[in-house]
């Protein structure tokens, strides 16, 4: 710890005394993850001197952004109802134009219903996520408010798909929403009033960044990238930065799907950049470190992509506990080739099950490999080390 705040002290930070320490592992005390994240993903500067006001800019830009892509929407929404004589073909829900602001409105509602059932699922075995946030958005959260939330966005659409069912000889059931199966509407259930929970504000920023990001927009897997984030940020023990975990995140996240966003565009699979000659690396650098153990998966037939897709795309985050997969990530950031490191640990984790490999046969080696066994992740870490220094 000391030795961090020694770094975190100077008022330029030493970006590689910095890598080398996080490289490591980071301690959770004082905040000291939550800030050297926030360094190692771009979002602070390395002069301490400016990070006051550029905090303050990013903020306030955060804010801007939820007025103009969640408030205005629900107001215009909300004042439709009210004015209806002068509502214009423009503003009319039936405009055909595909760029009329109601087809917008329409397509954005597919992104956030997307959104919304990945979001609700987000590290199920911890209660975090549902619990409600110490700080709620009170630009959208205010009582007084009469716009559409993105959280009445979503009970409308999923009301409507609930109730109207139609069977196969084409009669519609209308089904009372009051008579649903109780799992669907525990899965929808949401704290009153005035309070949200973590998984909103984790919808919440992924719904702007689609908004932000049409070329890309929303990919299932993106809320796994942005939950550690938030829940790092969310848990900081210092409250001044914790207040504003969703803004930071929503940067954060934003800085590191530009490095890492290529591996969600289809359309770039099988370029130089893709997720393909990524995976393709894992099995070549394999080859080098274990060729016996490479052979064996070759003359299996088990293809990178049937493991190594999640694994590179997610950042392992769905291998491991949060708490490792939060570890893990210390040393992704720190990488200064960015995610060269993440391959070796691929690797690392081949060759720590290679003896079960070796013995299994496709459909158990599959099993080993889509739900992977070894949970000590400074054991994965400290392999990964000596793939990285034997080269």
């Amino acid at each position: 710890i000391a030795d961090f705040q020694e770094v975190l002290g100077e008022p330029t930070v030493a970006l590689s005394k910095l890598r080398e320490l996080c490289f490591s592992g980071i301690p959770f005390d004082g905040g000291l993850r939550c800030l050297c994240w926030k360094i190692l993903l771009n979002y602070l500067p390395l002069e301490k001197a400016l990070w006051s006001s550029l905090l303050k800019k990013q903020r306030d830009l955060y804010s801007q952004f939820l007025k103009e892509m969640i408030i205005q929407p629900g107001i215009a929404k909300a004042n439709l109802g009210v004015s209806r004589e002068d509502v214009t073909l423009e503003d009319h829900p039936l405009n055909p134009n595909p760029d009329s602001r109601w087809n917008t409105y329409f397509k954005d509602n597919e992104v956030l219903l997307q959104i919304d059932k990945d979001v609700r699922r987000l590290y199920p075995d911890m209660a975090f996520f549902q619990r409600p946030t110490d700080y709620p958005c009170l630009l959208i959260l205010d009582p007084q408010n009469e716009f559409e939330t993105l959280r009445r966005r979503v009970e409308q659409t999923t009301l409507k798909s609930q109730t109207v069912a139609r069977n196969r000889s084409g009669v519609t059931n209308v089904s009372s929403p009051l008579k649903t199966t109780p799992s669907s509407l525990s899965e929808y259930e949401v704290l009153p009033n005035g309070c949200e929970a973590h998984w909103e504000v984790v919808e919440r920023i992924l719904f702007i960044y689609a908004k932000l990001n049409p070329g890309i927009a929303y990919v299932q897997g993106m809320n796994e990238i942005v939950g550690p984030l938030y829940y790092t940020f969310a848990t900081d023990p210092n409250s001044e930065w914790k207040e504003h975990a969703e803004a930071d995140t929503f940067f954060c996240f934003t800085n590191l799907m530009s490095e890492i966003r290529d591996n969600f565009i289809k359309s770039l699979d099988d370029s130089q950049c893709g997720i393909t000659y990524k995976m393709e690396k894992v099995y070549s650098t394999l080859k080098e470190k274990d060729v016996e153990l490479y052979l064996k998966l070759q003359e299996q037939n088990i293809k990178p992509q049937f493991f190594a897709f999640r694994w590179l795309t997610l950042l392992l985050s769905q291998e491991f506990l949060l708490p490792d997969v939060i570890r893990i990530w210390d040393s992704l950031f720190a990488d200064d080739k960015r995610f060269d490191f993440l391959l070796l640990v691929c690797c690392a984790m081949l060759t720590l099950i290679r003896d079960q490999l070796l013995e299994g046969d496709f459909t158990l080696n599959m099993r080993l490999l889509q739900d992977y066994p070894i949970s000590d992740v400074h054991l994965i870490l400290k392999k990964a080390k000596e793939l990285q220094d034997s080269k």
